[in-house]
């Protein structure tokens, strides 16, 4: 999960919350969400209800599935909501080859836009292995942990 175990020799097992803002590849994310809806501002006027809408929707995507990702109790969810993202980022490279393709930008700027998704590609990647490995060493099965879980269902932060 998102915590961070605090350091501080008497009371090692404090946990201090970690929001989804805190996360490295939200920061990121978040990046490259506001470069795409600087592409947007680039596009020509026929596109602004058709690939510009469409890009700002994945570009917001992208960053709003790391969110509710975050906000999910059970790992799986947080898995899906990160494949969601993932998808979101590409679909955003394939509306930047729409845009080389239609000469709305310049195959400099595309390729740099594409640099920076691969950055946030490998962030998510990493992100996906860290929950999994996470849901790895929790078996929903257990019926130790299904109790305990249903302790954390009703609490509101």
């Amino acid at each position: 999960m998102s915590y961070k175990v605090a350091k501080d020799g008497a009371d090692a097992a404090k946990r201090q919350f970690q929001t989804f803002e805190d996360l490295e590849v939200y920061q990121v994310a978040r990046e490259f969400r506001k470069a795409m809806y600087a592409v947007t501002r680039q596009l020509p006027d026929f596109e602004k209800y058709d690939l510009a809408s469409q890009v700002r929707r994945a570009a917001v995507s992208l960053t709003n599935n790391i969110a509710e990702g975050h906000g999910r109790f059970h790992y799986p969810d947080q898995i899906r909501f990160i494949l969601h993202s993932r998808g979101s980022l590409e679909e955003l490279v394939d509306d930047l080859n729409v845009c080389l393709d239609e000469k709305y930008l310049g195959s400099d700027e595309v390729a740099k836009l594409k640099e920076r998704s691969r950055g946030v590609l490998i962030l998510i990647n990493g992100y996906l292995r860290h929950l999994r490995s996470q849901s790895s060493s929790v078996r929903e099965s257990d019926d130790s942990y299904s109790e305990s879980a249903d302790q954390f269902d009703d609490l509101s932060l």
